[in-house]
């Protein structure tokens, strides 16, 4: 039997670092080297940390969220090891008294066909290490711009029975942090970092760190639990405690528990305890946290009448989420249908191919409007539709042009003079007669082929639905 546990560490996006007033830049990007350091960042000798009250908040509203039991007290440790990215020589954490303890979440309907909790053992407040920067020419250099950035690391029980209970939990966790405002929830630029530990029966437990992704834990945990069965059914044994890393296709050895690092920890005797008056402070907070994710769910399919899948999209972006809702009220206004599928799919597929990321901004919301307006009457086909909000996209000056004058402009104008594309089918059919022939003889999917001809032979001004019906005549009169 499988049995997986998880160790999580999130970055919180406050405004200023766990120790120290430099500014916190993990929700930027392309920010320069050791730009955004303090002394103590970089621990120059004589600077000491005094802890940042946006964290502590940040990290109780995640504590309360993920209903563990907030301590009356906790207090900082000292991790200590020498790596170049943590000039201290330690890292500040909390191994012996956290923040909370004895939480969980809870998969639902939502989630897997099965409901599921999964317990949380703890959850702590540390500071972010320096990041390693290698080069080609065996170099490499240290950014500090990471160091001390506030981090919470949740360890949970090993409740999870298979990698599907894994995926939904992350998914579940990032779209509970995303709601609380406290992270960005990306695994892709290490906001949320995921060690997964690992064990088969009542074997040794495997710990597999360098997990960058969602589909890279979930293949390790595949790869990991096959190589184990594979050793017990040819009368082996998993008895060595050991630490594995992933390269991308299999898991590798990094350390054994008989090389495991002693840490040495000790309580931080330059940082008092953190003592909180309980009956104060967590109705305080309780009162201003969000819907969950599930109370936000039901309300939007309800109100919405949206696909799951989309809901899910949505709820991974607060801005992404107030846009939809301007856009369908103004569609509303207009006359025009739910614009989800034209959200979801269309536009942010418009800013991947573009490789952007979704700001408001990108397009504005009247324009939309007045393009699904088009849309609805039938001034432009869908296909041309979604290369205009390809154009507008990539060229936001156009957004001032009135939709109308931009499909006269680009000769975009649907029509359905069916005399016109009646000389287009002609040379299709004859310059295609031995796909046409495939068709006549049973293999219908081939129709798809001649439509994509005709499709761009006649500049997506025909809908696809006529143009197939054309054909099929067509074809059936042969």
């Amino acid at each position: 039997m499988l049995k997986v546990g998880l160790e999580i560490h999130t970055q919180l996006k406050t405004n200023r670092k766990l120790f120290a007033l430099s500014k916190n830049t993990t929700s930027l990007l392309d920010v320069r080297p050791n730009t955004t350091t303090s002394f103590f960042d970089v621990s120059l000798p004589g600077t000491q940390p005094k802890l940042n009250k946006e964290p502590l908040m940040y990290a109780l509203k995640t504590a309360l969220a993920l209903n563990c039991t907030v301590k009356e007290t906790s207090q900082f440790d000292r991790k200590h090891y020498f790596y170049g990215d943590q000039p201290l020589g330690y890292q500040i954490t909390q191994h012996y008294h956290p923040i909370a303890k004895d939480g969980y979440l809870r998969l639902t309907k939502y989630d897997l066909p099965e409901e599921k909790t999964i317990r949380i053992e703890q959850l702590q407040i540390e500071q972010d290490t320096g990041r390693t920067l290698y080069k080609l020419d065996n170099e490499s250099n240290v950014d500090f711009n990471r160091s001390n950035i506030p981090l919470i690391e949740m360890v949970t029980k090993p409740d999870f029975s298979s990698v599907e209970e894994v995926r939904a939990f992350i998914k579940k966790l990032q779209q509970t942090l995303v709601n609380l405002d406290v992270c960005t929830g990306e695994l892709e630029t290490g906001a949320i970092r995921v060690d997964v530990n690992l064990s088969v029966d009542d074997h040794s437990r495997i710990e597999i760190k360098n997990l960058p992704t969602t589909s890279a834990i979930v293949s390790a945990i595949k790869y990991e639990y096959q190589r184990q069965c594979n050793i017990i059914k040819t009368g082996g044994a998993i008895t060595e405690v050991e630490t594995r890393g992933w390269s991308g296709k299999k898991t590798y050895k990094l350390r054994s528990k008989e090389n495991a690092i002693d840490y040495r920890y000790m309580p931080d005797p330059e940082l008092p305890e953190i003592k909180l008056d309980l009956n104060d402070i967590v109705p305080k907070i309780q009162a201003i946290l969000p819907p969950s994710v599930d109370q936000k769910l039901d309300q939007i399919l309800n109100d919405y009448k949206i696909k799951l899948r989309d809901a899910n999209i949505l709820m991974g972006n607060h801005k992404l989420m107030d846009y939809y809702k301007q856009l369908y009220n103004k569609c509303s206004q207009s006359g025009v249908e739910n614009p989800i599928n034209w959200l979801t799919h269309e536009l942010l597929g418009c800013l991947s191919k573009s490789n952007m990321d979704f700001e408001p901004s990108v397009m504005d919301v009247d324009k939309f409007v007045e393009l699904m307006v088009a849309l609805k009457k039938q001034q432009v086909t869908k296909n041309n539709a979604k290369l205009l909000l390809m154009h507008l996209v990539n060229n936001p000056q156009d957004q001032n042009i009135p939709i109308a004058q931009l499909i006269n402009d680009f000769d975009l104008s649907k029509t359905n003079h069916t005399e016109t594309l009646d000389p287009v089918l002609d040379q299709v059919l004859s310059e295609n007669a031995p796909v046409v022939a495939q068709i006549v003889s049973g293999k219908t999917n081939k129709l798809k082929y001649l439509l994509g001809l005709t499709m761009r032979a006649t500049e997506g001004k025909f809908e696809p639905k006529l143009i197939e019906e054309k054909l099929k005549e067509r074809l059936l009169n042969l």
